[in-house]
């Protein structure tokens, strides 16, 4: 489609921080770019420069600078960034503390809500960071969380991130199993939950749960309970447990303390399935990590400081880390835990609109069904402060971006963007200085040498082929955990084409130099968003004895994504509704309500 929906005004295109970056390079290297294409070029091609310029126009805190920026630049997987260079993720988080300025916004569907400024915020994270150090968690130890999306899960992250521990977290409609089998295989010492947490009107208890891990995963040696759905949790039932509050004692916050560690040095675990076997654990470093985030919510979001930054995530989704990074640019970050349906579809825009919301993010899957209830938010809520709408976690329909500017708000920076786990941030972005088009993802990512190949290797233009990065970047991942020689890590991403990765999308490079993603090409499920791995779901069938055989497979429907799941039965047997039943249940236990085909 040659005609954009929407045009940045000169106002807005004047005022951007991509513009503000572009002034940077032609003052700070003598650089000059007219307009984004050229820039990109040139940030694939001088890689080391590009990014050392992301390190010096955010103004990174660092104890130390780098010797070199970019060391083994032809090799994918043993490329380093920034070595030499030591830092500390959380301090570049709280760099805008100490101040009265709101720092985190909560507010769960059931009407409590909470505030905490950036100096409350500081001094709650050096009060869970000593907390901590005295359990014995050092640098290099987990810290797991089994948690809503509240504000002490941000706490307990950025005091984890504060003296070098990895931190991993799962949402609380996770299943016994898999959270076991991720949290399992990285053995952390310390795992915070919340008592229970709220969804669709209905209160859920998540201390039964807690007990059972703890029990099954010796190496935890601290339960920390955060009160959510009671004001005070009856914690018995969970050995080793404390509340939140005793975990901090009562005394004032000690002196903030960043522990100063490598530039890959890891700061989170997330989670990704192989074709088989349990999910693998990737690894990704603390200064890849900030700079990838930092790159995309401010130049390619242009999220700026006081601004007010949303997006619906669970804690078990890579978009929770992304949010959280809106700290580090001085953004408000605003929280929601719950059913952003309940009580009706205006719950998100009520949150918008009283909280003066700037960025408001989401999936593709929130706004289809958003368009099936006739809701339409500009004539019912108060978006003028509102500059941008984000979608992920599936392609967004063209019904999808005609519903947001008829329906939304006219004049809104609509960023599809696209990227994943693996490499925590995206391939595919928003450029505020640039048009949106139906169904296109505006970019490609600055510094992300991306293309898109037929299967013999060719780059092509304006047909589907495999999306592919072929020169390293920051935020790969350092290394799988329990990968010795990192082969789990090159089966992955850079055996299909060698020693280029190799993303496992299918996608169309267009006119304009944007991305249409039209679904995945390997055996990866995008259901809502969700990336589910066909194995998470085989693994649960496989233990019931009535199913001699299955197949999964995704099927487009109504805009998304739908998984269906085909079942042989064992002679004799018949589909009844107690058997579908009792499927669904065993896969929504033991894995996750989103693995729960749509149709068997």
């Amino acid at each position: 489609m040659d005609k954009p929906l929407w045009k940045p005004s000169k106002d807005r295109i004047k005022n951007a921080e991509m513009t503000r970056f572009m002034a940077f390079l032609k003052k700070a290297r003598g650089l000059l770019f007219h307009g984004y294409h050229p820039l990109w070029q040139w940030s694939v091609e001088d890689r080391a420069g590009f990014w050392q310029s992301i390190w010096e126009f955010f103004d990174v805190k660092a104890s130390r600078k780098w010797d070199e920026v970019l060391v083994n630049p032809a090799d994918m997987v043993e490329s380093r960034w920034f070595a030499g260079a030591r830092l500390n993720f959380a301090e570049n988080l709280l760099r805008h503390a100490p101040s009265d300025r709101e720092a985190l916004v909560f507010v769960s569907e059931n009407g409590s809500s909470k505030r905490i400024t950036f100096s409350e915020l500081l001094a709650l994270v050096s009060k869970a960071a000593a907390a901590l150090k005295a359990e014995g968690v050092k640098a290099g130890d987990r810290v797991a969380a089994f948690t809503p999306n509240l504000p002490e899960t941000v706490v307990a992250m950025l005091a984890s991130a504060s003296i070098g521990a990895i931190w991993s977290s799962c949402s609380p409609d996770f299943g016994i199993n898999g959270v076991f089998d991720r949290f399992s295989q990285i053995e952390p010492k310390v795992l915070f939950t919340a008592d229970g947490y709220f969804y669709n009107g209905k209160q859920f208890d998540s201390l039964a749960k807690a007990a059972e891990i703890a029990a099954k995963i010796p190496s935890i040696r601290k339960v920390v309970v955060i009160p959510y759905a009671r004001e005070i949790p009856d914690t018995g039932a969970v050995p080793g447990s404390v509340r939140f509050g005793d975990f901090l004692g009562s005394g004032p916050a000690p002196e903030p303390a960043f522990e100063q560690l490598p530039f890959d040095h890891p700061v989170y675990i997330l989670y990704s399935s192989g074709t088989t076997g349990v999910p693998k654990c990737i690894v990704h470093g603390a200064g890849g990590t900030l700079l990838q985030h930092m790159k995309e919510l401010a130049l390619h979001i242009d999220v700026k400081k006081g601004d007010r930054v949303f997006y619906y995530t669970t804690t078990g989704w890579m978009m929770w880390n992304w949010l959280v990074s809106s700290l580090a640019l001085g953004a408000t970050v605003l929280l929601f835990d719950g059913n952003p349906f309940h009580p009706d579809e205006k719950t998100l825009w009520r949150l918008a609109d009283a909280e003066k919301m700037t960025v408001f993010g989401t999936s593709a899957r929130y706004l289809a069904s958003l368009e099936k209830t006739g809701f339409k938010p500009r004539e019912q809520s108060g978006l003028a402060p509102l500059r941008a709408v984000c979608s992920t976690g599936s392609p967004l329909a063209p019904d999808g971006f005609r519903y947001v500017y008829r329906d939304v708000k006219k004049d809104v920076q609509l960023a599809s963007i696209a990227g994943g786990t693996d490499l925590i941030s995206c391939f595919g972005l928003g450029n505020p200085i640039g048009p949106v088009y139906e169904s296109e993802l505006q970019v490609r990512g600055l510094g992300m040498d991306v293309d898109v190949w037929n299967p013999e290797g060719k780059p092509i233009v304006g047909e589907q082929g495999e999306l592919v990065c072929k020169s390293s970047f920051p935020s790969q991942p350092v290394f799988f955990w329990n990968d010795p020689g990192k082969k789990k890590y090159r089966d992955t991403y850079f055996t299909f084409f060698p020693g280029i990765w190799r993303h496992g999308d299918f996608v169309e490079l267009t006119p304009h130099g944007g991305l249409i993603f039209t679904g995945r090409s390997d055996a990866t499920l995008k259901p809502g968003g969700g990336r589910i791995r066909t194995s998470e779901i085989y693994r649960q069938i496989e233990s019931l004895d009535e199913i001699q055989d299955s197949i999964v497979i995704d099927q487009e429907w109504e805009g998304d994504v739908r998984i269906i799941l085909f079942v042989v039965l064992k002679k004799g047997l018949a589909l009844t509704a107690d058997l579908v039943a009792k499927i669904r249940a065993t896969i929504h236990t033991n894995a996750t309500p989103r693995h729960v085909p749509a149709k068997i």
